[in-house]
């Protein structure tokens, strides 16, 4: 039985080819959602839905994110609207007050629709429609995100890390932004003062997250920051991973990220922005696999592979190196 951590598009590219090494009925991924925002009215879960559209066969992978050969009109047609009649474009986050009214899993991550800062297509759009009713009528994200994966007959099992709201905030100079409007619109420029995961204190991991912690424990390539810091700050996630068997898998190769913001974030929160950094972003770490082309040293057992993941094959090589390293650490641990 294994747990894979994910966020971003590092996990998911692994998951590609995870069953070379983890059985998929014996494999559970638990889901950031600390970047989900509310845009036009509509929960937007970019995690969650890029796993549920990988495991259905839809995802755009191109992109990885939203669903391949997906129409644009409606969002072409927002932004039609908003040239027409003289409206506010780019990312509008909804005051204070509006952030906290209403649906309780859209606290701290409101934004308006005019113009639409992210690029949403018309099927994906469907998705999104269709959840948020969901949750408006009592379902909880734990329960909506298991009708959408029956319905998909995903392989695995799929948990958001919370039915709670947990928002990902980026402190600038130019003010306090979600991390999808520092990202997206604002293609991860500004200068970082602080991070801050609002909600995390009173969040509770979601049903089963906390069992499945009790399995091995994969975190793959994904930012250390915003796609696994929002999990390590729910109440009970840290103490699980203490305890387990944990592998992780580099985003970096020695000081190089493949790509995202990670680095950028780590210094903010004072880490070191290379894999040795992942000493302190990972403490409760058993083993690490790294890249072939890096020489960091762990006193935790390492496997080296080339960590460049372009398709299933190179995804299924990064997997069995995962593998590998669970097996070595549990070597030791077994150890008199």
């Amino acid at each position: 039985m294994v747990t894979f951590l994910s966020g971003g598009t590092g996990t998911p590219k692994l998951l590609d080819g995870a069953a070379a090494a983890f059985s998929p009925d014996d494999t559970t991924v638990i889901a950031n959602t600390g970047d989900d925002v509310e845009l036009g009215g509509l929960i937007v879960c970019p995690d969650l839905d890029t796993l549920l559209f990988q495991g259905a066969g839809i995802l755009d992978r191109e992109s990885w994110w939203g669903i391949g050969g997906d129409t644009e009109r409606t969002n072409s047609a927002l932004d039609d609207l908003a040239s027409a009649f003289d409206l506010e474009t780019g990312p509008h986050f909804l005051d204070d007050e509006l952030q906290t009214e209403g649906r309780p899993l859209a606290a701290w991550r409101r934004f308006s629709g005019v113009a639409e800062f992210m690029t949403i297509g018309d099927r994906d759009r469907a998705f999104h429609i269709t959840r948020t009713s969901l949750l408006d009528q009592g379902q909880s994200l734990s329960e909506v995100t298991q009708t959408f994966a029956d319905g998909f007959d995903l392989s695995v099992d799929l948990l958001p890390m919370s039915d709670d709201p947990v928002a990902s905030l980026i402190h600038t100079p130019m003010g306090k932004m979600h991390f999808q409007e520092y990202w997206v619109a604002h293609g991860a420029e500004p200068e970082i003062e602080q991070v801050e995961f609002r909600g995390a204190s009173s969040a509770e991991p979601a049903p089963g997250v906390l069992d499945a912690l009790e399995d091995d424990v994969v975190i793959g390539p994904s930012n250390p920051v915003t796609s696994i810091g929002p999990m390590l700050s729910i109440q009970g996630i840290g103490q699980k991973l203490q305890e387990a068997t944990v592998v992780a898998v580099s985003p970096f190769v020695g000081d190089e990220l493949f790509s995202g913001p990670a680095g950028k974030l780590m210094e903010a929160v004072g880490g070191e922005a290379s894999t040795a950094g992942l000493e302190t972003a990972y403490p409760f770490a058993d083993a690490f696999v790294l890249d072939e082309d890096d020489a960091t040293e762990f006193e935790q057992p390492v496997v080296r592979t080339d960590t460049e993941m372009n398709d299933p094959e190179d995804s299924a090589r990064v997997a069995r190196a995962a593998a590998e390293a669970l097996e070595e650490a549990k070597t030791l641990e077994e150890a008199p």
